[in-house]
């Protein structure tokens, strides 16, 4: 059920709740207190994506409150009891007050006596990197840091706000991933190419032996795949997939590839879909030879060998990419197993820190 109160952008909400409650009573409590404070976490509003709909649970006024090791022995534990004694009912119209502890699955509830059960977070940057990320925010991020951290949690890093930054760390954390090194990258754009090669001819040659529901799928899953190409060259973290379609047309080359997916999306035969695919992988061979990052290669379509279907031989873009990695770590990986995204999409896996982070023993062969 959609509440009742007004709906305003998530982030803008959260800011005008630091800005309008939060930031008063901390000045006013704690002058001189050095903080940062931003909204970087989980949520379809630190994407940018939130709608009325998503006040319906897991959406509200909320913001992480960083403090320094000093002060967050000192004043942890007293200052979400100050702000829960002390914060508005309301902001922008907005109750500030959530129904139940939980959060993530609580709707905002209106009150007119107090204790509100606030949205605020407080922790230190080591807490929030370590707990959404299993990283060190003070040393280097390593190549099997990159690929074992879920993309979906790397954008909100990017597609968050930070409101201040009094620490001065955010920012610079921020900007620390802000996309995969140049080798990490061309990595997972070789093992991404590859992902598409071993699937090309399938469409037809399912659709050749009358099994049109399994084309149908085979071209399904290879929009996806180029999709999430398509997010790769441009050097754009893809989201989850509730998410993924809405991210991806917002991208440069949605505009002439959403045709081509949906034509093949929509054929009534398997030649048809073939066609409209055809198109599509013409148009991101082409976007490979923009990149510049390898020598051109051809965009032309041929016959899988003697069979009557036809491919671009995705796998000539994986080699050519592979030959242009220099970073001998990256060297030493498994050829094309690429990033965690690209080995799974099961939430279980990518939304628990404790698995995800024992994928780099894949990588090195444990």
């Amino acid at each position: 059920m959609i509440p009742d109160h007004p709906f305003l952008p998530g982030l803008a909400l959260s800011e005008r709740f630091y800005v309008e409650a939060v930031r008063p009573i901390l000045d006013s409590r704690y002058p001189g207190l050095t903080h940062s404070a931003a909204r970087l976490d989980f949520g379809s509003d630190v994407l940018g994506f939130d709608t009325p709909q998503s006040m319906d649970h897991g959406w509200g006024p909320r913001l992480s409150l960083f403090l320094s090791e000093k002060d967050r022995e000192r004043f942890g534990e007293e200052i979400p009891q100050v702000l829960s004694d002390h914060l508005p009912f309301e902001v922008a119209g907005i109750p500030t007050h959530f129904r139940s502890p939980d959060l993530s699955q609580s709707d905002l509830e209106r009150i007119d006596s107090g204790p509100v059960r606030h949205g605020v977070q407080v922790l230190t940057l080591r807490e929030f990197a370590q707990g959404y990320l299993s990283l060190d925010p003070e040393g280097e991020v390593g190549v099997l840091d990159w690929l074992v951290m879920p993309e979906q949690r790397l954008r909100t890093i990017q597609s968050g706000r930070v409101f201040h930054d009094g620490l001065a760390t955010l920012e610079p954390f921020r900007e620390k991933l802000r996309y995969y090194p140049r080798d990490v990258w061309l990595y997972r754009l070789a093992s991404q190419w590859q992902k598409i090669n071993q699937e090309e001819p399938f469409v037809g040659r399912c659709g050749d032996v009358g099994d049109d529901l399994g084309s149908r799928v085979l071209a399904a899953r290879l929009i996806h795949e180029l999709m999430r190409l398509c997010f790769l060259m441009e050097r754009t973290y893809a989201p989850y997939s509730k998410w993924f379609g809405t991210a991806f047309s917002r991208l440069k080359g949605a505009g002439r590839l959403t045709p081509a997916f949906r034509g093949a999306l929509s054929a009534a035969d398997w030649k048809e879909r073939e066609r409209h695919l055809s198109e599509a992988y013409r148009i991101v061979a082409e976007m490979h030879n923009d990149l510049g990052v390898t020598a051109p290669l051809s965009t032309e379509l041929v016959s899988f060998y003697d069979r009557p279907y036809q491919v671009l031989f995705s796998g000539r873009f994986a080699e050519a990419l592979r030959d242009v990695i220099r970073d001998e770590e990256v060297l030493r990986l498994p050829p094309y197993l690429g990033s965690i995204d690209q080995i799974t999409d099961m939430v279980d896996v990518l939304e628990r820190n404790e698995i995800f982070t024992r994928f780099k023993g894949v990588y090195q062969g444990e």
